[in-house]
Parts: structure tokens; C-alpha cells; sequence
């Protein structure tokens, strides 16, 4: 990768991708991997990206897209960073406030990676849990590696001309970019090239907040992530690595009603430490929350479509669901996958890799995958995220369901993993 200065003259490449977030640098790093010169352009500076108090979140990386980042040479510079999930522990509460802490149901699901698969299938975790910022510093080591990509951070765009045979985007400095496509990677705002485009987004606001922050704990989690559904939304307690100290950790994702998340956020450290305590439970011994709360809406939204002339959407650019299977940034994943897919096989072939041909089978490929798992997350949080009497015991019971009928649960587990359906190649492990 080279890092351009403003004096350099016009640069001509395959691809252009808007956007260096977690999707957008992986599609970089894909398209360069695979012999697709690609121009990757972010207003915000790498340092800034990767500075502790940018991004305060964690990725669950599921097993398929851990497959897909060793494929393009990005998980080993990560992997001392992840922390493997190997069970997952799903199940209901409620808040009983004359006790500050959290009550759940003895009926609960639980997902064993040990169950998942056999043979060559089996796998040695469901997932891993990694820091955003290790995630960011591996993506930019990689890119830094490739003589196929060229990142220009922080940079500013003036316009994005779309034409038939090509696309030029010009900068800020007045340097033009050519290319066969630009790619959106702009997150759920849509940047500017969704609206220029005039790409309507449909979706709704939960209300509600996701409050994350890490937890420190007295026990070690022993790979065990958690999910309690509580009134308010789910409370996701999800295993991170120790440390520089040794210190047990775990990340949280904590989904609250927006009114309460900001009165919860607002409180001083020890009101707030109690708050959190009630709703992660003892089963770690002494827990606090230890570092900075971040805090971010939470939505969902579909584009009506993903792609116009010379342009693809990709992530939450597309589509952006409820954070509560951990699924969102997996769901990019495999239109990464995908998008590179089509693009290599068009290259290779000598077709136009921007053409509609290339885009409708981006499109056609993703859509129902991005549907389903909309549809799906956005069902379970509106079954789980209230406190209705019979709702609670209908989940419950089938919650329970699911655990005692082996089958059944490996279907649920081999989802969360994200090894079912039409696979592209890198989720399989497989090169372009």
C-alpha cells in the first residue's frame, strides 16, 4: 500500500472504496489480496482510527468470517487479540429493583462449539471476540503490504462522477480517481453516495441505546458468552481477552431503552457501577466496569437496492440491523465476500467489473441472506425486549425447546457461526 501525498498526480485503479471502517478496509484488503488494484479513501486519518478512545467496541468475528480474514492474510496479526467463544448461554430476566440485581430463568438456551460440526466442519470456536482497534491496526498493517492498494487518509471529496464507462472522484487537492467502480463503505449515514444515487433506505428506530463499556471481573470466563434479555433490550456479556495485567475481562453490549440509557449514563461512577453490576449477576465473583462508556442508537434500515450504475453498497451502507446475535459486521462480511467474488471472476474474464451484469449478481446473491437476518433480528428483539407475562413464558419455554432437541440446536449454532447458506468462497475458506 502507498500512502499518497497531495502533490501526486491522478491515480487510475480498479475500485474505489469510499470508506476505511472495518468493512470498507477488509474490502481493500480482499480486492488487493486477489490481483484488483483498489484506491481505498477515508476523511479521518489512520492514527485516528485506531486511537483507544475512537472506538470503544468489540466485533464478534464469527467462524466463517475468521475463515475469510486468514484467507486474505489479515487474522494472525489479529488472532493474539481474539478471544475465542466457545459456548454461548442465552437466556430471560427481569429486574427485581428491591434487590438491585437481575433475576433469570432457569430455562435458558445453550450452544456448545463442540456440537457444531464434525470432521473437517468442526471447528475450534464459534467465534472470537476482538477489539475494534486491533481489528483496525491488522487492516492497515495488511494494506500497508500490498502493491495493489493505495489508501488516501484523511482525504476529502468534492464529487463522484459516474459515467458509463467509468467513474471519476475527484478530492479535495483536485486529483482525480479513475476507475471501473466505486464501492460505499460510508456505515449506516449512507455518505453521499447512497443519496446521490437516489437509493431510498427503509427501516425504523428501536429506541433504544446501546451502552458498551468493559468489564472487569474476579473469575475467568472460560470462553463462555452470555446473552440475557432483559425488559429494556439484551444484555450481551461477551469474553475478551485479559489484560496487559492479567486482569479477566469482558466486553458489553448493553441495549437499553433510550430514556434510561441516558439517565443511566449520566450517573457518577458508583451509581452507574451499581446499575451495571445489578444486570451482569456474580456467576464472574466482583465485577466493575473499568474504562470509557460509549454509547451509540440503535436502528434498522434496508436500501431498496445495492447497487446503481458503477456503484455497490456494502455493509451497513446496505443494511444495518439490532446488534443482538452479534451478527452485523458478519452480515458485512459476506457482502465483502461476494462483492470481491463477482469482481475477480469479471476481471479474470476479461468483463467489465463495474457493468450490471457484475453488480445484479452482488445483488441478486445478497439480498435474501441481508432480509432474512434483518427479519429475524429484528422479531427477536421485539419478542424479547419487554416484560409481558405470557410472552415471557412462551420464549422461555421456547428457549428451553430448542436446548433439549440436538438438531435443532446445531441449525441455530452452525447460523451463528455463518457456515449455512450460499457461501462465497473466502467464508469458506476458500481463495478467489
Amino acid at each position: 500500500m502507498s500512502v499518497q501525498p497531495a502533490s501526486l498526480p491522478d491515480i487510475r485503479a480498479d475500485v474505489v472504496v469510499i470508506g476505511t471502517g472495518l468493512i470498507g478496509a477488509t474490502l481493500a484488503v480482499a480486492l488487493a489480496s486477489a490481483g484488483v488494484s483498489v484506491v481505498a479513501i477515508d476523511r479521518l486519518a489512520p492514527a485516528a482510527m485506531t486511537d483507544m478512545r475512537f472506538d470503544g467496541r468489540t466485533t464478534a468475528v464469527a467462524w466463517g468470517a475468521r475463515r475469510a480474514l486468514s484467507r486474505i492474510g489479515v487474522w494472525e496479526t489479529m488472532a493474539p487479540h481474539a478471544e475465542p467463544i466457545l459456548d454461548i448461554r442465552i437466556s430471560d430476566g427481569r429486574l427485581e429493583p428491591e434487590r438491585v440485581t437481575a433475576a433469570t430463568s432457569l430455562l435458558h438456551l445453550h450452544f456448545d462449539h463442540r456440537e457444531a460440526g464434525e470432521g473437517p466442519d468442526r471447528a475450534p470456536a464459534m467465534g472470537y471476540i476482538v477489539e475494534n482497534r486491533h481489528m483496525r491496526l491488522a487492516l492497515f498493517q495488511r494494506l500497508a503490504a500490498l502493491p495493489l492498494a493505495v489508501l488516501l487518509a484523511p482525504a476529502t471529496i468534492a464529487r463522484v462522477e459516474r459515467g458509463e464507462h467509468g467513474v471519476e472522484t475527484t478530492l479535495g487537492d483536485g486529483r482525480i480517481v479513475r476507475a471501473a467502480l466505486v464501492v460505499s463503505a460510508e456505515g449506516r449515514g449512507g455518505g453521499g453516495l447512497r443519496e446521490s444515487a437516489k437509493i431510498r433506505v427503509g427501516g425504523w428506530s428501536y429506541g433504544q441505546m446501546a451502552i458498551v463499556c468493559v468489564a472487569r471481573h474476579e473469575r475467568p470466563h472460560r470462553g463462555v458468552a452470555q446473552e440475557k434479555f432483559l425488559p429494556g433490550g439484551p444484555f450481551a456479556i461477551l469474553p475478551m481477552t485479559n489484560d496487559e495485567t492479567g486482569a479477566h475481562r469482558s466486553s458489553i453490549v448493553w441495549s437499553e431503552r433510550t430514556d434510561l440509557a441516558t439517565a443511566v449514563l449520566a450517573l457518577d461512577d458508583g451509581s452507574f457501577a451499581r446499575e451495571f453490576a445489578a444486570r451482569f449477576g456474580d456467576h464472574l465473583g466482583v465485577v466493575a466496569p473499568v474504562g470509557p462508556r460509549f454509547h451509540y442508537p440503535l436502528s434498522l434500515s434496508q436500501a431498496e437496492r445495492y447497487v446503481d450504475r458503477r456503484l455497490a453498497l456494502v455493509g451497513d451502507a446496505a443494511h444495518a440491523i439490532h446488534p443482538i446475535a452479534g451478527q452485523g459486521w458478519n452480515l458485512g462480511l459476506r457482502d465483502i465476500a461476494a462483492l470481491a467474488e463477482v469482481v475477480v471472476d469479471a476481471k479474470r474474464l476479461g468483463l467489465d467489473i463495474g457493468g450490471a451484469n457484475t453488480l445484479a449478481r452482488y445483488e441478486s446473491w445478497r439480498r435474501v441472506d441481508n432480509l432474512a437476518l434483518l427479519a429475524a433480528t429484528d422479531a427477536l428483539n421485539r419478542l424479547f425486549s419487554n416484560d409481558i407475562p405470557p410472552l415471557r413464558a412462551l420464549r422461555d419455554l421456547g428457549l428451553a425447546a430448542v436446548n433439549e432437541v440436538a438438531p435443532l440446536r446445531r441449525f441455530f449454532m452452525r447460523h451463528a457461526m455463518g457456515v449455512v447458506g450460499d457461501l462465497p468462497k473466502l467464508v469458506r475458506g476458500e481463495p478467489l
